[in-house]
Formats: structure tokens, C-alpha cells, sequence
């Protein structure tokens, strides 16, 4: 089920770190210290891997979306052979 602003906004910290899932592999996580932060998990060469695409209220649900339909091109167009995994991708709104 995808995400909503109304949602984002009523998440409030737990005694855990918890999640939030909207589509394609986007996630709000939202930490103990109330920290909502965008991830994306993804798969290269069979592992999981995560990209941060930014801070909650600075980046809205529409950029996170945005990012990361851009962050999925990249990495469909990228060569996994050819993929230097330890240098993070630059995504820009």
C-alpha cells in the first residue's frame, strides 16, 4: 500500500526503528529520536543492498518517488559486471 503525507506526518517515534513501505522498493524509516529518513532497498548480483535518498519533511514523498525512479534507471542501465559498488550513485532532485 503506498504512502500518504498524512501518514508520514502521524508516524511517531517507538522504542524500535520501524518502517514504512510505499512501492518499488521505498521505505520511510522513522527512528527512535522521531528521524524519518528515505531508503531505497534494491538488488545487485543477488544482494541486498540500500541507498539513502534523503530527510523527511526536507524531502517530500513526491521527491523520494522522484529519486527513486531516477536511482532505478541508473541501476538498470548500469552493468552489474561493471558496477563499482563502493561508490555510492549521486541522485538529484
Amino acid at each position: 500500500m503506498s504512502l500518504s503525507d498524512l501518514k508520514i506526518k502521524a508516524a511517531k517515534p517507538t522504542e524500535k526503528d520501524y518502517k514504512f513501505a510505499d512501492e518499488k522498493g521505498l521505505y520511510l524509516l522513522v527512528k527512535t529520536n522521531g528521524g524519518k529518513y528515505w531508503r531505497l532497498k534494491y538488488r545487485i548480483d543477488g544482494k541486498e543492498k540500500l541507498m539513502a535518498l534523503g530527510v523527511y519533511p526536507d524531502t517530500s514523498l513526491a521527491l523520494a518517488r522522484s529519486k527513486r525512479d531516477e536511482a532505478r534507471a541508473l541501476l538498470a542501465h548500469a552493468p552489474a559486471a561493471n558496477c563499482n559498488h563502493d561508490v555510492p550513485l549521486s541522485i538529484h532532485a
